[in-house]
């Protein structure tokens, strides 16, 4: 690569990405940013121990394109978080992109972020992002191209993924890097830190610029092992929030968003695979959590379906709790649409390794009424009171 500074450095850490790490690879390959001007584009892989032909696929590329691959090897994994971190420190552009070694890029995709970021001088931007081959992805904040969106006035709280473009010197300038020490997660509070010292955060919503596909790697067992591991990442990102997001809407947003999606999430129908003396755990972590980092007035504003959730958790009625959970699967909590205000997600997780046993009276309420009719229901605000009330009995 020649000596100049090139736009844009996108980072790839590889591990066992195969056969859909050749569509990515095609994609920075084909990116209209190169042909504007050669050197545009630096590529940084690292191959985290791959076990598949991850590795060979990679040198593949940097040996057809040296001009832009490089391939930085290990024998040994060190995650996801160490490859991005050893990338980063090689990283020449003005911009830095993470790509996940399964998903790919659409072929304008760097060329307009770097546009809008210059003109807008923003230190982040978010390119559009959907899901593939039945991955979700949450919409709300690609609604529209917008300059400026912060915490207060977007969904940003609920998009922190890495795939952004960030403003190398933003990185570099407030040393930030990924949580090593985070085995579930460590994207979520590098990216957030990033934004909360970020001088102007863009969404380009007008062109599909990234393209998540599905991880075939991540099994419900896999995931279920790793409840406590994701605590830790919650932890953290409260942490971010505590240390840098500004006092009032900012941080009570942020703190929403952690305690609604990252934590609530930990006591949907997975919890009910693991073993009592984890869940146990689990439910004390939480109630730490839940101590230090969220004021009563907070805690308030939560949906209540979660609040009840994380308050039984935090009392340590564990029991309860799995009679709770059961209730809420069985009603199909986790499908009803989101209500207007709410900024919460469609959680992506796999399905629980048995099966929620559904009460006959559900069972006849969903033979005999349409699921059209259950729907609009659930749009109604006196439908969503009742099944408030019907909840608190659990309180």
């Amino acid at each position: 690569m020649s000596g100049a500074v090139p736009e844009v450095t996108v980072v790839i850490a590889c591990h066992n990405a195969m056969p859909q790490l050749t569509a990515g690879l095609d994609s920075l390959v084909g990116q209209s940013i190169r042909r504007r001007r050669p050197g545009a584009l630096q590529v940084l892989a690292v191959d985290d121990g791959s076990t598949d032909d991850s590795g060979t696929e990679l040198r593949r590329y940097e040996e057809r394109h040296p001009e832009l691959f490089t391939v930085l090897g290990g024998a040994d994994p060190g995650g996801s978080a160490a490859a991005g971190n050893r990338a980063l420190d090689r990283a020449r552009g003005r911009f830095v992109l993470f790509l996940c070694a399964a998903d790919r890029l659409g072929l304008e995709a760097l060329e307009r972020l770097v546009a809008l970021a210059d003109r807008a001088g923003s230190d982040v931007v978010l390119g559009r992002t959907v899901g593939v081959g039945g991955r979700q992805v949450a919409q709300e904040i690609f609604e529209r191209t917008r300059e400026q969106v912060t915490f207060t006035d977007s969904a940003l709280a609920w998009a922190l993924s890495d795939s952004k473009l960030f403003r190398r010197e933003l990185l570099v300038g407030h040393s930030l890097r990924k949580r090593e020490d985070l085995p579930a997660h460590c994207e979520q509070p590098f990216t957030l830190e990033a934004c909360l010292h970020a001088r102007r955060i863009s969404v380009l919503a007008d062109y599909d610029c990234y393209y998540a596909m599905p991880r075939p790697d991540r099994s419900p067992v896999t995931v279920r092992s790793r409840h406590e591991a994701r605590l830790r990442g919650a932890a953290a990102l409260l942490e971010v929030v505590e240390r840098l997001a500004e006092p009032g809407p900012e941080q009570a947003v942020l703190r929403g968003r952690v305690f609604c999606w990252d934590v609530a999430s930990l006591l949907r129908t997975e919890f009910l695979t693991l073993e009592e003396p984890v869940q146990r755990r689990l439910c004390a972590g939480v109630g730490r959590l839940l101590d230090r980092h969220c004021p009563p007035a907070d805690f308030q504003q939560l949906a209540v379906r979660d609040r009840l959730r994380l308050d039984l958790a935090r009392r340590g009625r564990v029991a309860a709790l799995r009679r709770l959970i059961r209730y809420q699967a069985a009603y199909w909590e986790a499908a009803q649409p989101k209500v207007a205000g709410e900024r919460e997600p469609v959680p992506v997780v796999p399905a629980p390794a048995h099966s929620v046993p559904v009460p006959v009276p559900v069972q006849l309420w969903r033979g005999i009424v349409p699921e059209q009719v259950r729907r609009r229901l659930r749009r109604q605000p006196a439908w969503r009171g009742f099944v408030e009330r019907a909840y608190a009995r659990w309180g």
